[in-house]
């Protein structure tokens, strides 16, 4: 089976191997999920409504982002016009294309070294003296930016700061000119099923109109730590990267970023920065050239069915702390491994995902409150946020594997680390993993190394039995072990307990 492919949008196709390939050439078919149906069949009069008042107003904001790029800095092709799985190796997003369409290289393929090479996205004015938002990934490295708005006036621009873990950046257009039409971010964030229209540069076309609905929110597509993103059925394409996606109103409800694609064209499957978050990384972006966040100073997992069912938790939600970093606001606070943070300032935190989310929007030096599950206790710790630090965030008796009858199971052979080299002072080596057994399933492998069973110490293979006995006696059907694999930070793995 083939991985998903899902794209970045930044592209500048030629439009005469796009009319022969016939990718842009569509039948339009009356329907009733269509907007314009829908527009003209609720139109009072009986006439076409459509969306003309509303791109007539913002379309004047929408600019077409044109970059010069040193092909030295670019070690991956950014563009991909087929199916071969290599060409994923490297890509900073794992699952994605990075659909900038560069002219001077070869299509589809890694470009000649030592060139410089162009490549074109979207972008829109949010102020009426030149600033404007874009992607990241559509001015990461340039040497040079020029932006075309909708009258066709070329404007020399200027990178004021990017943010690659939001793959947001903002540019300032260097002209006399202080009147350009702009637009604003949408202060509430779109309902699932409201109309959106989409404004960009698909291809290098320019001034392109599409239209549909938010299909989802809060779609996590592996790109990031801070996934977010609004999904959208508005057909947008490379080249629509950096371009916005707006309400009924005229407010920017979102950025388009990526698409899903098999084949590097729209199948209605399209993905937007959120207006808040775009909102608050702007500002930053604007005030000071970078983007500070806050700190918490843990490393966490998400809380599994079999975590919360080792935990003896009614919901698998909360964020599953590995490990607070030293010295951190967390360890400060006196939260420890196997804690689970279940809100923070009262709001419900869903996963581990949901935790860095809510810490990433807060300034550094915020009090918040956290909403902890310590040592099987509720409690409830404040703190203050430090600032993030630059892109830092079967066992039987006698160490034996053999079965004993009616005793937990897990399918492992152990030692005491302090007695096995480079493995430590600390729990018990990993000497065999029955491949059949329990363990193996969840991951284990010959040379990690458990720490703790069910929140307890282990330092030998009797410590190990007896905190299974325990989490056995007690009914628990999983038992949650802290396990630490080299070269890799602690992490914990629920094991289902099996009887030998």
């Amino acid at each position: 089976m083939k991985p998903r492919r899902f794209a970045l949008l930044a592209s500048a196709a030629a439009l005469s191997a796009a009319l022969v390939t016939g990718g842009y050439m569509t039948h339009e078919f009356p329907s009733f999920a269509s907007p314009a149906f829908a527009a003209e069949a609720a139109s009072p009069s009986g006439a076409p409504a459509g969306f003309g008042d509303l791109v007539s107003k913002v379309k004047p904001a929408v600019i077409s982002v044109r970059v010069k790029i040193d092909e030295d800095t670019r070690t991956t092709p950014l563009i991909r016009n087929d199916d071969s799985d290599d060409q994923m190796q490297g890509m900073p997003f794992q699952q994605f294309e990075r659909q900038f369409g560069f002219r001077g290289g070869q299509d589809g393929g890694m470009p000649k070294r030592h060139e410089t090479i162009t490549g074109e996205g979207s972008g829109f004015f949010i102020s009426p003296d030149g600033y404007a938002v874009t992607n990241n990934h559509v001015v990461d490295h340039a040497k040079s930016v020029q932006v075309t708005t909708d009258d066709g006036t070329v404007y020399t621009a200027k990178v004021v700061g990017t943010d690659k873990k939001t793959d947001l950046a903002l540019i300032k257009v260097e002209g006399a000119k202080n009147d350009f039409t702009y637009v604003k971010f949408a202060d509430k964030p779109a309902r699932v099923g409201d109309w959106v229209v989409a404004v960009g540069n698909p291809f290098g076309l320019g001034g392109t109109v599409t239209a549909g609905i938010v299909s989802a929110r809060g779609r996590d597509i592996g790109s990031g730590p801070y996934d977010d993103y609004v999904q959208i059925d508005a057909p947008i394409n490379k080249g629509n990267s950096g371009g916005p996606a707006f309400d009924t109103s005229g407010n920017v409800i979102g950025v388009n970023t990526a698409i899903y694609s098999p084949s590097g064209g729209s199948v209605g499957i399209g993905f937007d920065i959120p207006a808040a978050t775009a909102k608050l990384v702007i500002a930053q972006l604007k005030d000071k050239g970078t983007v500070t966040r806050g700190w918490l100073g843990v490393q966490v997992q998400p809380v599994t069915a079999d975590i919360a069912d080792s935990m003896g938790l009614k919901q698998a939600r909360g964020a599953l702390v590995d490990s607070p970093q030293e010295g951190s606001p967390a360890a400060k606070a006196g939260i420890a491994a196997g804690d689970v943070i279940t809100a923070v300032n009262g709001d419900e935190i869903k996963d581990s995902r949901a935790l860095a989310r809510t810490i990433s929007m807060m300034a550094p030096g915020t009090s918040v409150k956290l909403d902890v599950l310590h040592k099987g206790e509720a409690k409830t710790m404040t703190l203050s946020l430090a600032e993030m630090p630059n892109d830092t965030q079967k066992v039987a008796s006698n160490d034996q594997s053999g079965q004993s009858e009616g005793r937990p199971y897990l399918g492992v052979r152990v030692a005491p680390a302090a007695e096995v080299e480079g493995s430590g002072q600390k729990g018990v080596v990993v000497t065999s993993v029955d491949p059949d057994g329990p363990a193996a399933d969840r991951g284990v492998r010959t040379g990690d190394v458990i720490l703790d069973v069910a929140g307890k110490a282990v330092s030998n293979s009797g410590d190990l039995r007896d905190a299974l006995k325990q989490a056995s006696a007690t009914g628990k059907k999983t038992v949650l072990m802290r396990v630490k694999s080299a070269d890799a930070a602690a992490r914990f793995v629920a094991v289902p307990i099996a009887k030998g």
